[in-house]
């Protein structure tokens, strides 16, 4: 989880990027790491955030898995790209949250959450400190958002024990898209934190740190959803509602579908 370094320029300035391996095993990926190994890239990614987010505005922790989704290096890896300005989608969810918290005094992603959790409809998994579900405004089929429970502003600031229960609800995500057609998961992923840099200081206080899981496959390990035509030029289409796709991935088991039974059985006891 040492992160080799690359200084760029982007289109609006410097940039930063890192790249982070997992694990020294070339075909080692998250959802088969134990918990303490997905632990310490939790700890990593924070401390990646905490070193670049002193220079940089935007630190982007991201992961593209296989070769779907442009990753043309097997080993499995994150990337990390640090901006000196933010991003457009960082933009977007910084206007967004900003007006919520202005007009309802809370975080946005906190009722967000709290309505999901009451619902149920479209969680996948809850765990002490963490929840995953499929949003309302999902457009890949199996697109989920990782969220804490408490108000938190960025990966730094996660305790020791969210961070421990952040590793065992990856892990169980994953190991869920794996075993949904019992293939190595694709999709594209990443954190979404605070902004840093320069005005760390300020009052971001109406920031929630959140992940999106972006999972292209639809209906086998070979048939993927492709955004294209009128989802590109006019809106995006739902092959299946985000509650069916909840309820798909709340039912697979969240041992790894490639171990065998002794080992199913011991990974069911930890």
């Amino acid at each position: 989880t040492t992160p080799s370094t690359l200084c760029v320029l982007g289109p609006q300035g410097p940039m930063e990027s890192k790249v982070m391996c997992f694990h020294p095993w070339s075909d080692m990926t998250l959802p088969l790491m134990s918990v303490p190994e997905i632990r310490a890239v939790v700890d990593a990614w924070a401390s990646v955030t905490e070193e670049l987010g002193v220079q940089y505005p935007w630190v982007q922790i991201f992961e593209n898995k296989g070769a779907m989704m442009g990753c043309s290096n097997p080993h499995p890896h994150c990337q990390v790209w640090a901006s000196s300005f933010l991003p457009d989608t960082a933009q977007r969810e910084e206007r967004s949250q900003r007006a919520y918290q202005s007009q309802h005094g809370e975080p946005l992603l906190m009722e967000y959450s709290r309505q999901e959790l009451l619902r149920k409809e479209r969680l996948v998994l809850t765990s002490e400190h963490w929840l995953v579900l499929v949003p309302f405004w999902a457009v890949w089929p199996y697109q989920t958002l990782l969220l804490p429970r408490r108000h938190v502003r960025r990966l730094p600031e996660l305790t020791p024990a969210e961070r421990d229960d952040l590793a065992s609800i990856m892990k169980k995500l994953l190991t869920k898209y794996d075993n949904l057609f019992e293939t190595s998961f694709p999709y594209s992923m990443g954190w979404h934190g605070a902004p840093t840099g320069s005005e760390a200081g300020a009052n971001w206080d109406h920031w929630q740190l959140h992940a999106h899981y972006y999972p292209p496959l639809l209906r086998s390990a070979t048939v993927r959803k492709f955004m294209v035509g009128y989802e590109m030029l006019a809106q995006a289409q739902r092959d299946l509602t985000p509650e069916q796709a909840a309820e798909r991935l709340r039912a697979l088991p969240e041992v790894h579908y490639s171990l065998g039974k002794k080992d199913r059985e011991t990974a069911a006891v930890f």
